[in-house]
Parts: C-alpha cells; structure tokens; sequence
C-alpha cells in the first residue's frame, strides 16, 4: 500500500491503522483474515521497541522519575487523609455516628498529621453511640500518644461527660437547646454586641459546648462585623481554640475581614509551624484577593510545598505579574512547573506559549505544552500548532498531541496524521483518533484504508 505522494507506508503505520479502526469501528473489518498476523507483528514490534526503549533510558531522567513518584504517592496519602476527616465530619453532621467512628479509626491508624484529631472524633462518636468503655479508651490513647496535643482540652470535657453518662445516646432535643441558645444570642448581637460577643466567645471556649454550636457561634462573630467580633475572631485564629476550630476562624477573616484582618493572619503565618494553618492563611488571601501577600509567601517561604500552594492561590487571583517575575528568578524546577500550572489558572495562554517556544529546559517546554492542552480555546489550539511545526524535539511533539486530545481536537489530529512523516508520531495521532469516537477521526481512518 503506497502514499498518494509515492511514499511506502511502514507496516507499523498500516497496523495502527487497522487497531485504530477496529477500536473506532468495532463492526468493520480491516483486514480480514490476515488481521491476526497483522497484530501480532505489530505487537512483536512494539515489545521490541519498548525493550530498547527501557534499556536506553538515561539513568538521571530515572532518578527524577523515582522522586517525582515518591512526592506524588505522599501527596496522595495526604490528599486521602484531608478526604477521610471530611467524610467523618460529615458522618457526625448527620449524626452517623457509627459510620463517623469506622471512619476516624482508619483515620487514626494511618497515624498521619490529624491523629490526634480523629482519636478525639471516634472517642465523641463512640460516646453518641452509648459505647463508653471505647470511648474513654481512645480519649486515654490520644493523651498518651499525644501529650501536647491541642485536642487535650476537648478530650478532658469529653472524658469527665463520658464518666458522668449512663452510656445512652444523647437525646435529639439537646440539640435544639443549643440552636436556640444560638438563636437567642443571634438576636442581641444586632442590639447589644457589647453584651453578646462575650457570650458567643464563652461558647466557643466552652469545652462542653458541641463542635457545631462553636462553628455557629464563630459564624454569627463573623457574620455581624462588630470590632469586638473580629477581635475575638483574631484571638481564636492566633490558637485559643483547637484546630479545627482554628482554621475555620482563620477561613472567616478572609471572607468577612479586610485590611486589618489580613494583616492578622500575616502575624499568624510569621508565627506558627503547623502547615495546615498555613495553607489554610494562603486560602483567606485568595478569598480576600491579597496578590502582595501571597506574592510574599511564594517568594520567601522556605517550604517548598507550601511556597507553591501559594504560586496555584496566586493564579487563582489573576497574579500574571507577579507570576511572571517569579519564573524569571526561580531556580527549582518543580517551582517553575507550578509557576507554569498557575498560569493556566490564571487563563495566560501568552506565558505558557512564549516558554513553550523558548525555553531551553525540555521539561519545562513539555509542561508549558501540557497546560496549554487544558485551556481549550482557538488560541491555544492555534499556539499548539505552531510548536508542533516549529520544535523538532520528539517529545514535544508528543505532547503536543496529548495536549489536542485533552482538548478533544481530532481536527488538529487528523491535520497533523495527514502531513506526519515520522512513523512513530503518525502511529501516535491515530491510536489517539481512535479513541476519541470523533467524526472527523473516524472518517480519516477509513480514507487511510481506502488508498
């Protein structure tokens, strides 16, 4: 089978063709009965290719891979955590409270940075569920594990309630006390907040009152506006409370605060070592829209994963300026790969085409292409266009091809399968056709054959 330009076709291109259309069109036959050798061939070939592949691998790019892989698992294990403690809280919301406790024990046994907080948790479920020799005997586990723990307080008014009940849930109605005690402390706020706030804090560093009456009572401090509630709110976000209850104070100065907030959890971020908090800081400066701030943090602080959770808050915020300057001056290259990811936050398809283009780190090219492919737009499609024809590194091309798939652009696929030469890119773009269960692919593929 030849080209219409006189070319032989090489057996692998006609192979991918024939598996791109039994994949797009599973009721047509390609080849009829030599198909299965056909496939085997191709088969024997790639193996044999990927063999020479893995043996030519350069020995660095497999170190960094190893590392890439290891901050990614931890990640993982991290975003998995922060995903258990909010079903559990959600669990207790709903008061599911067996459900909550299955929850925070696995949560506690993974012995990660809140295990203390789910100890504290599964001890308050077990005592809702009327199981009070388990639940003293997790609140005995967390103090022993966990002497400085900031949960110690709750779990001490926990225990001394634990001790005092007769091991019976607790009934529905306590409930409603506590929302109308919110309720009537609501009401004076908007007469005399000289008189509630003091209430509303005493709640709040209760540690008899239920979680969900400190977060109602924080939320009415918030909410109000009052100088005296913002200044019982910068309190409880400079640590009086648990942590919980911490960063939610620290979440409501961002949304309900302004200047003089953030210059609070300024001090707080200079002050403390718990990253949680810090994160939760850097979230209330992209709520509150504070580019200097973040700026600050991407710039000077010495974490390397919180220095980039502040670079993706500063895309958030449209921080195109202050991103571009940190690129320039930015040494690690796993900065500058968030610096790039923030850009496509940020919709700046100009940076991520200029270091597409430019930069002479191959890496860092093959992310600029990557978070081009995430912004589906003429312009990017166009950019990616002109670095495929222009960047002769086989990589590049490659993800050039990634970034038209994620766009689902089987046009720019068909166009660049059409004029490809090199057999392995041409393979690439009609294995990635075949998936898409796009007219324009489907078509391609059977005018292939048809030649």
């Amino acid at each position: 089978m030849t080209l219409g330009n006189g070319l032989r076709w090489s057996n692998k291109i006609v192979m991918t063709v024939a598996a791109a259309l039994a994949l797009a069109c599973p009721g047509r036959a390609a080849f009829g009965p030599q198909g299965d050798h056909a496939d085997s061939v191709w088969r024997a070939q790639d193996e044999h290719g990927s063999a020479q592949q893995m043996m030519e691998q350069d020995s660095a790019q497999q170190a960094k891979a190893r590392v890439r892989e290891a901050r990614d698992r931890e990640q993982e294990r991290a975003d998995r955590s922060s995903e258990l403690y909010d079903s559990g809280r959600d669990a207790l919301d709903e008061e599911q409270y067996q459900q909550a406790e299955e929850v925070f024990a696995e949560l506690a046994k993974a012995n990660g940075p809140q295990a203390d907080a789910a100890l504290y948790w599964k001890s308050y479920a077990q005592s809702k569920q009327g199981k009070k020799d388990s639940a003293l005997a997790n609140i005995a586990e967390l103090k022993k594990r966990f002497p400085q723990s900031r949960w110690l307080k709750d779990a001490s008014a926990l225990e001394i309630e634990v001790r005092q009940s007769t091991g019976q849930p607790s009934k529905p109605e306590n409930q409603s006390d506590e929302e109308l005690r919110i309720l009537a402390i609501h009401s004076m706020m908007n007469r005399e907040p000289e008189v509630a706030v003091p209430l509303l804090e005493k709640v709040i560093n209760n540690p008899r009152a239920s979680q969900r009456e400190k977060m109602q009572a924080l939320f009415v401090l918030a909410q109000n506006g009052s100088p005296q509630g913002r200044q019982v709110i910068a309190r409880i976000a400079k640590g009086d409370s648990n942590p919980e209850i911490q960063r939610k104070a620290i979440q409501n100065l961002g949304i309900f605060g302004g200047e003089e907030a953030r210059k609070t959890l300024a001090e707080i971020y200079a002050s403390t070592s718990d990253d949680s908090i810090k994160r939760g800081i850097l979230q209330s400066y992209m709520v509150g829209g504070d580019k200097a701030r973040l700026f600050q943090a991407a710039k000077g602080e010495k974490n390397e994963a919180l220095r980039q959770d502040a670079i993706r808050q500063l895309g958030l915020v449209h921080g195109i300026e202050e991103l571009k300057q940190l690129y320039q001056n930015e040494p690690s290259l796993e900065v500058r790969k968030s610096i790039l990811q923030a850009f496509f936050l940020a919709g700046d398809s100009q940076k991520l085409v200029e270091v597409s283009q430019s930069e002479k780190e191959a890496e860092l090219r093959l992310a600029a292409v990557h978070n081009l492919g995430l912004i589906n737009s003429e312009d990017s499609a166009k950019a990616l266009q002109s670095i495929y024809a222009k960047d002769a590194d086989r990589e590049v091309r490659q993800a050039v091809l990634n970034a038209y798939f994620i766009q689902g652009n089987a046009k720019a696929l068909v166009a660049i399968a059409r004029g490809e030469k090199d057999p392995e890119l041409k393979k690439t773009a009609v294995q990635k056709l075949s998936v898409m269960n796009s007219k324009e692919g489907t078509d391609y593929l059977m005018e292939l054959l048809q030649k």
